[in-house]
């Protein structure tokens, strides 16, 4: 079957809450670009506070039980998840490369890491949630210790990799029994958009909900009551604030900041070979590699 071209124009984007796409009631929308052809592709809803506290909520629900689903049971949503990006990467990639100006190629591996980042969630699962018993660790004392699910959490993430870095995030969480809250770049809402839509069915409602949001209102999100932490990559300024925010109000933090390369080529280096790798390095990726030179 022919694989259809992505949209032209995707319209007005609507929030994933609670298993259901809504439309905001915001009056901010930002403008969503196909940098290629420098035409505007959709408008993308900066979420209001009170949006951000219905998906924190249905989060938060949807942890009481969502935690308590047996690990073989939250296993099998992971699987079904990859085989669904599998089915689905060329079309990913496809709207990849529409939002963020990559090329095909490079967007194709991007999906592919974003399956890996899958099955590597799988392939730990059993490790790392069947904690530990250790005998005699003292005079007649043994210890267990018992690996639990957290909590709803934030989930931050840049305009580089737009369907990567989430998947550094989501399937690792879920497998592990917490819910999240995803809030995306402005500048590249489309692609999670389409894989919030292959998934939507497939997870229980509230386990994973999609928003989008200006600085104040993700501030708000960082700092809801009912969010464990936040794990977050981005610009170190951003980041240090968010870790900031964090760590005054309670809260765990994971999180990247910018970051750049520097190269060294030796005198005895080939030249050629050494140029054609540092222009890769900085220009690959439309020159927004968190490592470029």
């Amino acid at each position: 079957m022919m694989l259809q071209p992505p949209k032209l124009n995707y319209g007005r984007m609507k929030l994933f809450i609670n298993g259901k796409w809504i439309e905001s009631s915001t009056s901010s929308y930002l403008p969503v670009y196909d940098p290629g052809k420098g035409e505007i592709i959709a408008e993308m809803p900066s979420a209001t506070k009170e949006e951000i506290d219905e998906a924190v909520e249905a989060a938060y629900e949807a942890f009481k039980s969502w935690s308590r689903t047996p690990v073989p049971e939250r296993l099998q949503y992971i699987f079904r998840m990859k085989y669904l990006l599998e089915e689905n990467k060329e079309k990913l990639a496809r709207i990849n490369t529409q939002n963020h100006g990559k090329t095909i190629r490079e967007s194709r591996g991007d999906l592919r890491r974003t399956i890996e980042n899958v099955e590597a969630a799988i392939s730990a699962l059993y490790s790392i949630a069947k904690g530990e018993f250790q005998q005699e660790i003292a005079r007649g004392i043994d210890e267990v210790m018992i690996r639990e699910p957290l909590g709803a959490f934030a989930v931050i993430t840049p305009y580089n990799f737009p369907i990567m870095i989430p998947f550094w995030f989501i399937p690792y969480a879920l497998a592990l029994g917490d819910t999240l809250v995803v809030k995306v770049s402005p500048v590249t809402p489309l692609p999670m958009m389409a894989v919030v839509e292959i998934l939507a069915n497939e997870l229980p409602p509230g386990v994973l909900n999609l928003v989008y949001a200006d600085d104040a209102t993700s501030e708000h999100l960082v700092t809801h009551p009912l969010i464990e932490g936040t794990a977050f990559v981005g610009t170190s300024r951003v980041g240090l604030r968010v870790y900031e925010l964090s760590a005054s109000h309670g809260k765990r933090f994971l999180g990247g900041g910018s970051a750049s390369n520097y190269a060294v080529v030796m005198p005895d280096a080939d030249l050629d070979r050494a140029v054609n790798v540092l222009r890769e390095s900085k220009f690959g990726n439309t020159g927004q590699r968190c490592l470029a030179i």
